[in-house]
């Protein structure tokens, strides 16, 4: 009776390993950094909160030896509040492919974390599942009043259907 017992416990985990494997193959890595520029709106302002808004374009370089998203551009929307020294903002992108094709993805800004998640694709994205962990990386000098540039980095994976 127990090596009945035993047998089915090592069938049960080599199953769960077996359906676990290819969805981890099936995942991309990713490391890349985008820079953007553009222009911020001032909603509200007090020496209490800050609420903001800006519109961004930039372009993607990849980090990673894949080269996934590099030479991509893009387009960002934000709205963003800050309440003493802590930041929060939401923001939509559209993440263009030098193919044509669109990624539409949102990233969730918490104090110096930046979680994005993708959300919609065209072309060879479409159904594209995952995100990725980032933060910033720079913060240049504004050219001209209201303005900003910026580099963040982003690590993450993806996945496609098959």
């Amino acid at each position: 009776m127990e090596s009945k017992k035993l047998w089915k416990m090592w069938l049960v985990i080599i199953f769960g390993l077996l359906t676990f494997i290819p969805v981890a193959q099936a995942q991309t890595p990713f490391d890349i950094t985008e820079c953007v520029a553009g222009q911020v709106t001032i909603v509200f302002q007090s020496q209490e909160v800050t609420v903001s808004g800006l519109e961004g374009k930039g372009v993607i370089f990849s980090n990673h030896e894949n080269k996934v998203f590099d030479n991509c551009t893009f387009q960002v929307v934000q709205v963003a509040r800050v309440v003493g020294t802590s930041r929060v903002a939401n923001s939509y992108w559209k993440i263009i492919a030098p193919d044509g094709d669109v990624i539409v993805a949102s990233v969730d800004v918490i104090g110096p974390e930046k979680t994005m998640t993708f959300m919609h694709g065209t072309g060879k994205w479409k159904e594209i599942k995952g995100g990725a962990k980032g933060k910033s990386v720079t913060f240049g000098k504004p050219v001209v009043p209201g303005s900003f540039q910026a580099c963040s980095r982003y690590t993450g994976t993806f996945e496609l259907p098959k």
